[in-house]
C-alpha cells in the first residue's frame, strides 16, 4: 500500500534556504571591493619589487591601467611613487561606494606597498 505525500515543504528547510541565499548575494556585494582591493594591492607589491627597472612614471601609467582593468574607481589611479636611496613606497587611497537594502556605504581603501632592495 503507497501512501501519498503531500506537496509542501518542510518550513524550517525553506528558512535555512533563504537565509543561505540572502548570506551569500549580500557577502558577494560586499566582498567584491575587498577582493579588488588585494588585487590592486598585489598589483602594487610587484611593481615596488620590481621598481628597480621602471621610472617613477612607469609604475604610475601601470598601476592606473591595472586600477581601471580592476575597474576601480578613478582616484584608484592616481598613485604616489616615493623613493629614497634604496627603499620605495607606492600608495594611493579611494573610495568604493557598496549598496545593500537600507544602507548604503563608502568605504575607505589605502593599499601601500614598500619595497628596499
Amino acid at each position: 500500500m503507497v501512501i501519498g505525500r503531500r506537496g509542501r515543504a518542510n518550513f524550517g528547510c525553506l528558512l535555512g534556504l533563504l537565509l543561505l541565499v540572502t548570506v551569500i548575494y549580500f557577502g558577494i556585494s560586499v566582498g567584491e571591493p575587498y577582493v579588488r582591493y588585494y588585487r590592486y594591492l598585489d598589483g602594487m607589491k610587484q611593481e615596488a619589487r620590481f621598481s628597480a627597472r621602471f621610472t617613477d612614471d612607469e609604475i604610475q601609467q601601470r598601476l592606473a591601467s591595472l586600477a581601471d582593468s580592476l575597474g576601480l574607481p578613478e582616484a584608484a589611479g592616481k598613485v604616489r611613487v616615493r623613493r629614497a636611496s634604496n627603499p620605495i613606497s607606492i600608495s594611493a587611497s579611494y573610495y568604493e561606494h557598496v549598496e545593500m537594502p537600507l544602507i548604503a556605504r563608502d568605504i575607505l581603501f589605502t593599499p601601500q606597498a614598500d619595497w628596499s632592495y
